[in-house]
């Protein structure tokens, strides 16, 4: 260009870029305001199959369907049961996160978390004994999400454990979740030494007994408003919790303290409870998966319903082609470590906990959370522009999640295939890091995507499953 641009227009001009940043680093060099769009290519290889989606005419009528099913889901806390009872899980039977994988593949903290529950159960004496066991398939390994249910990291659940049972009354679905543990050296993170099975001895006879008699003395615990209300008081609900851990504990402390047990038992559970601030996570994870599970079985809808992981795949599932699994390699969160941990301390992604985003909130709802920024890295810029950057790829807005400093904008809930295919956007999640080593516990917590080929591969599926028209 020879001479400026204003001086080739009779005006002012106003432009808008996109792709290729140099046109506009150019105009800028010319005092010429630029607004960048913030656009790229679809994902490689989508071109023909999402051409064929987004042509499908079911797609828009079974996609607002779908959103509207997921935001009218209720998640009310009803019970808490053992899983044997409640899951109908056998002795010997283990469910764990993300999904179906064999022992051959488990990453370091489910096996450790394996090992632990088989020790937990008493099926073996030392974890060697236990990891021989595992090894030779001596017991049925089944994803918690098959059977309705979802486990943070690990996400192991054994048959004497003690679940909480949430139910949605409007489509008559109930989900569960295992007890909190805390953080730290836990089982979820794959620790399994002595301090963590006398933990989970301790849940067992005292914990889970006592919130039984304390959730059935008061009746049913709207889950579903505490989530409302502890996005307007600084949680985004997957990695910080501590609003609403306080005002589960505000519901349950008075059956709680007036349950039948020993003042010191009671004592011991409501210190447990209140000082573990991620008490209230294993509620809003059953009380997200009643919101997914009432999207599934939509023809033609390209919503998610499941993101999990199991520390070495990623798995999604959508509305649209029912129990399938579409996998990847999963990601390494980037974040902040614990102690002297490090990057090459930490596993690959793991955990149901992304129930939490493919609902709506969590790393979806990181603008109603800037403080979330200290736990998992980043900025506060970054926490705002988290959740606009969700409103690309997903059909709607929550009308009870709200987001206060985005003028109570409801959080972008309901991701779709084919706009992820589109944009090349993937979903943000927040997420703890476990040890890549088995017994070492939680080593940080950070930041991360699915892999990308879980959405074309999903994409090709929804494609095949588009009608001939006649």
């Amino acid at each position: 260009m020879t001479a400026p641009l204003h001086g080739l227009l009779s005006e002012d001009p106003v432009v808008a870029t996109a792709g290729v940043g140099l046109f506009a680093d150019a105009l800028r060099d010319q005092a010429v305001p630029v607004t960048e769009a913030d656009w790229q290519p679809p994902m490689e290889g989508t071109d023909r199959h999402l051409v064929t989606v987004l042509a499908d005419r079911r797609r828009a009528e079974a996609n607002a369907l779908a959103f509207a099913r997921m935001t009218a889901a209720g998640a009310d806390l009803v019970d808490v049961r053992r899983a044997h009872e409640a899951l109908g899980l056998e002795r010997g039977t283990f469910l764990h996160a993300g999904p179906p994988i064999e022992w051959e593949r488990a990453s370091g903290p489910l096996r450790g978390a394996l090992i632990g529950a088989v020790l937990f159960e008493g099926l073996a004496d030392t974890p060697q004994e236990a990891e021989r066991q595992l090894a030779a398939a001596a017991y049925d390994l089944e994803p918690c999400h098959h059977r309705d249910a979802v486990g943070p990291m690990a996400g192991v659940v054994s048959p004497s454990m003690w679940v909480y049972e949430l139910r949605d009354e409007v489509h008559d679905h109930t989900s569960w979740c295992s007890l909190n543990e805390g953080l730290g050296k836990v089982l979820r993170y794959g620790a399994y030494g002595p301090e963590v099975i006398d933990r989970l001895h301790w849940m067992n006879a005292v914990l889970g007994p006592l919130l039984q008699r304390a959730v059935r003395a008061r009746g049913p615990v709207d889950i579903k408003a505490i989530l409302a209300q502890m996005l307007q008081m600084g949680d985004e609900g997957h990695n910080r919790n501590r609003a609403g851990s306080l005002m589960l504990l505000r519901e349950l402390l008075p059956t709680l303290i007036t349950a039948d047990g020993s003042s010191t038992d009671i004592a011991e559970a409501v210190r447990f409870s209140g000082v573990n601030e991620h008490f209230f996570l294993n509620l809003g994870m059953p009380a997200c998966k009643l919101s997914t599970l009432a999207a599934e079985g939509i023809p033609g809808s390209t919503v998610v319903t499941t993101m999990a992981r199991n520390g070495t795949d990623f798995g999604i599932r959508t509305a649209g082609t029912g129990d399938r699994w579409f996998t990847g390699p999963a990601n390494t969160p980037d974040g902040l470590f614990l102690g002297d941990y490090g990057p090459d301390d930490a596993n690959p992604d793991i955990g149901d906990s992304a129930i939490t985003e493919t609902a709506g909130i969590g790393g979806f709802a990181m603008a109603a959370a800037p403080a979330i920024v200290r736990f998992v890295g980043g900025d506060v810029p970054m926490a705002l522009q988290a959740t606009r950057t969700m409103y690309e790829i997903t059909v709607g807005e929550h009308p009870a999640y709200q987001v206060p400093i985005l003028e109570f904008r409801g959080t972008p809930t309901g991701i779709d295939v084919a706009a992820v295919a589109r944009t090349g956007i993937l979903p943000q999640i927040n997420t703890g890091m476990a040890g890549r080593v088995a017994g070492t516990g939680q080593v940080g917590a950070g930041l991360v995507t699915p892999p990308a080929e879980c959405f074309p591969a999903a994409l090709a599926a929804l494609a095949d499953a588009v009608p001939a028209r006649d």
